[in-house]
């Protein structure tokens, strides 16, 4: 794959080899599903369905949302009383120190250590920044119920993202994506495409008593990863390493500023290849892209993993001193959160008593309906937010909503609902490359 994401210059010389021009031209039937606004147009369809009354699987119930809002900007005043969030990204999970604990920067830790700290080494930060956080989104999914890692740096036993968070920057940390000697903060292709499961059964310290959720769905997606990149020398270059991406971002930015649309595209284009045999159009993967009969075509994008990924680029890019702007094109991440916050407060509620009761397939169209909602609900919550704390959009994000934020309250009614733990309200069927 020669090509560029739409909105890219055409044909220019990127410094990595000849130019990219789109494998998905503006007229192909699969660009319209590759963008967020896809995502929140269709969710939008989606919903109007459900609130009409026409869903066989949910009622939609809008009166609720003042009470989430309301529930969230309680949240975020208790963990941010001075309204000062970050994003929400995977950044917040290498910081964690274990329940009651301090944070721990382990990302400033590790830069003072390869003596990559200073103003001098903004660049080549971001891009081992990047070549951190790709692999390290990429294995975020659900961990299940009985899996810990013990961190040596708090000695605490960590679960769930934190945990996923921290195994895979110890293994980053270890060169474990690193195809050189003496040079372990890379990720490589010709590492990443032996990736295989003991790999990361090791590194995640897995064992019979302490099973990891997708384990062979969460390598298979690393080797994946590094073939793309052996296809794609315009974005990682020649050999290729993750890290390059910055300095085709960079190449593309004007007057220092990005669009946070044009980074999704980008990575929507020249990753999607790495998601296993879902849904295609005239050869393009669709990624996170599932049916649903009231969408356009039949068909609803999500994409939250790869948006998940461009939310945690915000931090090194901005670190190199590039401005991303238009943050909130980008949507709610539909995942058991976010979503699971929404279901606990009865914003839908399924028709069919023993929806909880029993586990769920990715594709059903239950959780794609489910999922569908919770992107369209995190809008109407996010704005009720500012208003609750009176901030307008510009200085609060739906991005810091999200960490402030959604996710965060929706950990908290579940450990309030379903203790001990906090569980989702019900389970979703993982393979490791979903949820």
């Amino acid at each position: 794959m020669n090509e560029f994401p739409e909105g890219g210059r055409a044909g220019r010389d990127d410094g990595m080899g000849s130019g990219w021009h789109s494998p998905v031209p503006p007229d192909h039937p699969a660009a319209a599903l590759l963008s967020a606004e896809a995502v929140r147009t269709r969710c939008a369809v989606v919903t109007d369905f459900v609130a009409s009354g026409e869903s066989e699987l949910f009622t939609w119930h809008p009166d609720r949302v003042h009470a989430i809002a309301d529930y969230v900007a309680a949240t975020i005043r208790r963990r941010y009383p001075t309204l000062q969030v970050p994003y929400h990204s995977r950044w917040r999970h290498f910081e964690s120190g274990g329940p009651g604990q301090a944070t721990i920067n382990r990302w400033q830790i590790l830069c003072e250590r390869a003596g990559m700290s200073g103003p001098e080494h903004r660049e080549e930060r971001a891009r081992i920044g990047i070549d951190l956080v790709i692999p390290s989104v990429l294995l975020d999914a659900g961990a299940g119920p009985d899996w810990r890692y013990r961190d040596a740096a708090s000695d605490m036993m960590l679960t769930r993202s934190e945990g996923l968070g921290v195994a895979s920057f110890d293994l980053f940390a270890r060169g474990g994506f690193s195809a050189g000697q003496g040079d372990p903060l890379r990720s490589d292709a010709d590492r990443l495409c032996r990736i295989d499961a003991s790999t990361i059964a090791s590194a995640f310290q897995v064992a019979q008593h302490n099973p990891l959720v997708g384990l062979e769905g969460r390598a298979g997606l690393l080797r994946r990863l590094g073939e793309v990149m052996q296809d794609t020398p315009a974005v990682f270059g020649s050999p290729a390493r993750l890290g390059n991406l910055y300095d085709y971002l960079a190449s593309h930015a004007r007057e220092g500023r990005i669009e946070a649309s044009f980074v999704l595209r980008t990575l929507l284009v020249a990753l999607g290849p790495v998601w296993p045999g879902r849904l295609q159009i005239q050869g393009i993967s669709l990624g996170d892209c599932w049916r649903h009969p009231a969408a356009p075509e039949g068909m609803v994008p999500f994409h939250k993993l790869t948006q998940w990924l461009t939310y945690s680029l915000l931090e090194p890019l901005e670190d190199a001193g590039l401005t991303v702007t238009g943050l909130d094109a980008l949507t709610g991440l539909p995942e058991y959160r976010n979503g699971g916050l929404l279901y606990d407060f009865e914003l839908m509620v399924p028709r069919d008593a023993t929806f909880a009761s029993r586990a769920h397939a990715v594709d059903e169209p239950e959780i794609v309906e489910w999922r569908a909602l919770t992107v369209t609900g995190l809008d109407l919550i996010a704005d009720g937010v500012r208003q609750a704390l009176g901030l307008s959009e510009a200085d609060f994000p739906l991005a810091r909503v999200l960490e402030g934020g959604t996710w965060a309250a929706g950990r908290r009614v579940a450990a309030q609902r379903r203790p001990p733990g906090g569980p989702p309200p019900f389970a979703i069927q993982s393979d490791g490359t979903v949820f």
